[in-house]
C-alpha cells in the first residue's frame, strides 16, 4: 500500500515544512517564482477559497486555464478538498466544449480571461453551471447566464486553508477527457496512484546529479503536464514551467535555469536538430530527457547535445507501464514491464484476450497487482469501461508485439484515433466538425504519417451534388469553430467512400492512401491557423 506521504500535496506540504525558501517553480509564462513554502502557500489559498465559494469532496470542477502556475494550484486546491478537477483543453470550443463541460457535472469553472468568451455561444447547452471564476480578470468581461467571480473578489480575504486531510492514493486526482474513437470523448477516472506510478518511471541516475531541474513543457490540462509537477515535487528537484515548446527559447531556459532533465514530445528533437550547430551545446546542465516515440534521428540528437535518453510507453489510461533505461538496446522498443511499483503485468492478447507468444501482433492488455494504479473507468460510461476493462484487464487499443528477452514494440493503433504533436483526436469528432460544412455529404477522418513524427489529420470528403466545394472553403470554415490541433492539412475530395457490406467506412484502406498528389494540403496552400 502506498503512503499517502508520497502523493503529491502531500509531498509538496512536507518539502514547505522542510525546506520553506528554497526555490521551487520557476513559472516562463506568467514570470513567477515561488519557493517550496510559497507554492504551498498559494495551493492552500485555493482550498479555502474554494471553501469559501461552496466546494467540497466530491464536487467536480473543470478548469480552463494556460499551462502555468496558476493551473496547477487551482489543481491541487481542489485535491486538499478531496475535490475533482476536469481539466479542459485549451483549444476546445462550441459543441465540443459544451459537451465535455455538460457532461463532467460541473457546476463551478476557472477560466482564464483569454478563454470566457468561448462560453458565450454555448451557455444555453450548460444548464448544471452555476459560477465561473477568472482568476485573472482584468477589464471587462461578456454577459453570460451564471455568476461571473473575478480574481480578486475569489480571493478577497482569504488565508490559507488549515486543518485539511487532504487526498488518500485512491482518492481521485481529476478527470481527463482523452479521444473518443467511435463515439465522443471520454472522461478518464485517475486516481492518485496511478499518477504516482507515472511520476516515478524515469532511471534513478536521473535525480543524482547536482541541483536537479525539470523542464515541463506539456499543458496542465495532459497528464504529462501534471505529471511533470509530480516528478520535480518528489525528487526535489527544481521545476520550470513553459506553456509551449518554444525553439528558440529552449536553450536559453536550460542555460538560465539550469536544467538537468527534459521531458520532449514526438517532434521536439528533431526541432532542436535542425538549429545551427553553437559552440559548446554538448556542455549545457542537460543531461537527460525522455521522449516517445523514439525519431530515427534519436542517437544522432543525444550526441550532439551531450544528453541520455531514455523512453516508454503510456497513456491517460493507464499511466506508464513501459519504460527503457538510458541504455536503449534498440530504438524500436518502448521499453520492459516496470518492476519497480504496482506490481504491473502486461499481455499481448488476440481478440479473445488470450496470451500470443513472442512476435506475433496483439493488442497490449495491462493489469497491475496492487489497486489504484490504472484508471477506474470512464465517466458516466458504464459500458465503454466494461467493454476496456474485459477479463480484468484494461484494453489499451494498441497493437504490440515482444520479443523472448521481454521488450514491447508498438505496432499500431487498432483504435481509429489520430495523434498529433501530442493531441489524440478522435476522427469521430474530427468528422462531426466537417460535417456541419454544408456542401459535405460524407467525410472520413484518418492520420496520415507526419514528416516530424506521430500524425497530420487527413479527410477525405464527398460533396454533396450541385454544392460548390473547395478544401480552402472547408478549412476556413473550421477555423472559428474547431479545435485549432484538430484542424486538418490535408484535404482529398472523393466520388464516394469505400464502405464494407454492412456500409462501415473502410477507414484501412483510407489510411493507406497517404498524402499523394491528389490531396489538397493546408500548409502547402499557406494558410495558416490563429493561435486564440
Amino acid at each position: 500500500m502506498l503512503d499517502r506521504s508520497v502523493i503529491l500535496p502531500h509531498v509538496i506540504a512536507a518539502r514547505a515544512a522542510k525546506t520553506p525558501d528554497q526555490e521551487f517553480v520557476y513559472d516562463l509564462t506568467a514570470g513567477k517564482t515561488f519557493t517550496c513554502a510559497g507554492l504551498h502557500r498559494e495551493i492552500l489559498r485555493w482550498a479555502a477559497a474554494y471553501q469559501r465559494a461552496g466546494v467540497g469532496e466530491g464536487d467536480h470542477v473543470v478548469t480552463m486555464l494556460p499551462g502555468d502556475s496558476t493551473a496547477t494550484q487551482a489543481w491541487l486546491g481542489l485535491s486538499w478538498l478531496r475535490a475533482i478537477e476536469v481539466p479542459l483543453n485549451t483549444a476546445y470550443k462550441g459543441p465540443m466544449l459544451q459537451y465535455i463541460v455538460d457532461n463532467s457535472d460541473a457546476a463551478v469553472a476557472v477560466v482564464a480571461q483569454r478563454f470566457v468568451d468561448r462560453f458565450v455561444d454555448i451557455a444555453a447547452g450548460l444548464p448544471q453551471l452555476r459560477r465561473i471564476i477568472v482568476p485573472d480578470a482584468a477589464g471587462e468581461l461578456p454577459a453570460l447566464p451564471f455568476e461571473v467571480v473575478r480574481g480578486e473578489d475569489f480571493f478577497a480575504g482569504v488565508e490559507p486553508a488549515v486543518g485539511l486531510s487532504g487526498p488518500e492514493f485512491w482518492d481521485l486526482a481529476c478527470i481527463i477527457y482523452t479521444s473518443g474513437t467511435t463515439g465522443a470523448s471520454k472522461g478518464v477516472l485517475v486516481p492518485w496512484g496511478q499518477f504516482y506510478m507515472h511520476a516515478t518511471f524515469a532511471p534513478a541516475e536521473t535525480w543524482e546529479v547536482e541541483d536537479p531541474a525539470y523542464y515541463v513543457l506539456a499543458p496542465q490540462f495532459h497528464v504529462g503536464g501534471k505529471t511533470g509537477v509530480y516528478i520535480a515535487s518528489l525528487y526535489n528537484a527544481r521545476l520550470v514551467l513553459r506553456e509551449q515548446f518554444s525553439l528558440t527559447e529552449f536553450w536559453n531556459d536550460v542555460r538560465k535555469y539550469r536544467i538537468t532533465f527534459a521531458g520532449l514530445l514526438g517532434p521536439m528533437p528533431s526541432f532542436l536538430l535542425s538549429l545551427p550547430p553553437q559552440p559548446d551545446e554538448d556542455k549545457t546542465t542537460l543531461k537527460f530527457c525522455s521522449s516517445a516515440p523514439l525519431l530515427p534521428s534519436i542517437t544522432q540528437f543525444a550526441e550532439r547535445f551531450g544528453v541520455k535518453v531514455n523512453t516508454g510507453y503510456g497513456m491517460t489510461e493507464v499511466g506508464a507501464p513501459l519504460a527503457h533505461g538510458y541504455d536503449l538496446p534498440n530504438l524500436q522498443s518502448c521499453g520492459k514491464a516496470r518492476t519497480d511499483v504496482g506490481g504491473i503485468e502486461l499481455r499481448v492478447a488476440d481478440e479473445h484476450d488470450f496470451a500470443v507468444p513472442p512476435n506475433v501482433v496483439g493488442e497490449l492488455l495491462v493489469r497491475t497487482r496492487d489497486p489504484w494504479f490504472l484508471n477506474v473507468g470512464y465517466y458516466k460510461m458504464p459500458e465503454a469501461t466494461a467493454a476496456a476493462w474485459r477479463n480484468g484487464w484494461f484494453h489499451t487499443g494498441d497493437a504490440f508485439r515482444y520479443d523472448e528477452d521481454g521488450n514491447y514494440y508498438f505496432v499500431d493503433r487498432i483504435k481509429d484515433a489520430i495523434r498529433r504533436r501530442g493531441e489524440n483526436i478522435s476522427s469521430f469528432e474530427v468528422e462531426a466538425y466537417v460535417l456541419r460544412y454544408p456542401p459535405v455529404a460524407e467525410v472520413a477522418a484518418v492520420a496520415v504519417p507526419s514528416e516530424h513524427s506521430e500524425d497530420e489529420v487527413k479527410v477525405i470528403v464527398v460533396p454533396k451534388a450541385g454544392e460548390e466545394f473547395t478544401p480552402e472553403g472547408l478549412i476556413r470554415f473550421l477555423i472559428p469553430i474547431m479545435p485549432r490541433f484538430m484542424i486538418p492539412r490535408y484535404v482529398q475530395v472523393a466520388d464516394a467512400l469505400p464502405k464494407t457490406p454492412t456500409l462501415r467506412v473502410k477507414k484501412a484502406e483510407l489510411r493507406g492512401s497517404g498524402a499523394g498528389e491528389d490531396v489538397w494540403d493546408r500548409e502547402a496552400a499557406g494558410i495558416e491557423i490563429p493561435k486564440k
